[in-house]
């Protein structure tokens, strides 16, 4: 039996595609809230409506919130192997103690579960956000260390956290793998993470900021996460990284994909802060602050990353991110 948290996430959703065509049985979490109908929607977008449907109908579907250890000690029953995708992704300073609670407590709740349970073999999703800050002029690895005197995101120290719990169950008889995917390009979900790329562009989005930093084909993640699972590697970290794109070049190959224009209007640093001081004033008044201070002074900065220990562990191959663009907004047309 394979587990998959967050099963009803990106990552989650086109995992499970993956897993649903061998003949593993597969069991996925959702909490409560959660639209499980989504998942068979990305399936559709490999398979005809039947063959998606059929798919979908082998996942054993079970309620559980990371945080309920009652309920995920029942979802672990007869469990082998675990991926790990639940998680919380938020910039906004109210959400810290969630992003803790979520990312922290509830990952260490898997591994207990993972050591108690005698787990195979655990995949582990993070970020690239949970990777230290290069000294200048060089590219981020798997090795980067993390320094404690620098200033990250809530979120970030929440992901670095998780992989604190992921090593200490490494310590304690678990057999674990870490991905640390860049900003994953897929589609199905178009009002959260990289599908706002596309609903924004789409609005006629005219802005673009200089950051450059790591992009990643939802599709090579998940194929990355099972080739290493059913590799002899164990207790090892990957960065997934496709290329080291500029938000200016992904932005204009989105407009492409949708047939808009190009962003042409360079954000500089007076005006993102500007942004910010909106915000920072609007949430007295209920609107969401979507980015900090520290987080602005990151659009400006130029980060590349390393994918050459995927590449060298597994001779694998990444999907140009011009292609996943192209892909992506095909399916959002023919969607929106």
């Amino acid at each position: 039996m394979i587990l998959v948290t967050g099963g009803t996430g990106l990552v989650g959703s086109h995992l499970l595609f993956n897993l649903t065509r061998s003949e593993n049985k597969i069991r996925a979490t959702y909490r409560k809230n959660s639209n499980i109908k989504a998942v068979e929607k990305v399936f559709s977008y490999y398979v005809s409506s039947s063959e998606a449907k059929n798919q979908f109908s082998k996942i054993e579907w079970f309620e559980a919130d990371i945080q309920d250890i009652p309920a995920l000690s029942r979802a672990f029953r007869g469990v082998k192997f675990v991926y790990h995708c639940a998680a919380l992704v938020s910039f906004d300073p109210k959400d810290a103690k969630n992003l803790r609670n979520i990312n922290i407590a509830g990952t260490a709740n898997i591994v207990n579960l993972c050591i108690a349970n005698s787990i195979i073999k655990l995949c582990h999703v993070s970020s690239t956000a949970s990777l230290g800050k290069p000294l200048e002029g060089k590219t981020i690895t798997e090795e980067t260390a993390w320094n404690p005197e620098e200033n990250y995101s809530d979120y970030a120290i929440s992901k670095y956290g998780a992989e604190i719990e992921v090593w200490r169950g490494t310590q304690e008889g678990v057999h674990a793998v870490i991905v640390n995917p860049g900003i994953i390009i897929g589609p199905g979900y178009w009002d959260s993470g990289s599908g706002l790329l596309f609903s924004k562009v789409s609005k006629g989005f005219n802005f673009y900021f200089p950051k450059i930093t790591a992009f990643v084909d939802v599709k090579d993640v998940v194929r990355a996460m099972q080739e290493l699972m059913i590799s002899d590697r164990k207790n090892e970290q990957y960065l997934l990284v496709a290329e080291n794109l500029s938000f200016r070049e992904v932005l204009c190959l989105t407009a492409g994909s949708l047939d808009k224009n190009p962003p042409s209007i360079e954000l500089k640093r007076w005006m993102v802060f500007t942004g910010w001081i909106f915000q920072t004033f609007g949430s007295l008044f209920g609107f969401k602050k979507q980015i900090t201070r520290d987080a602005v002074k990151t659009l400006f900065d130029e980060w590349h990353f390393s994918n050459k220990k995927i590449k060298n562990d597994l001779d694998f191959t990444f999907t140009p991110i011009a292609d996943s663009v192209l892909k992506t907004g095909k399916i959002f047309k023919n969607e929106n």
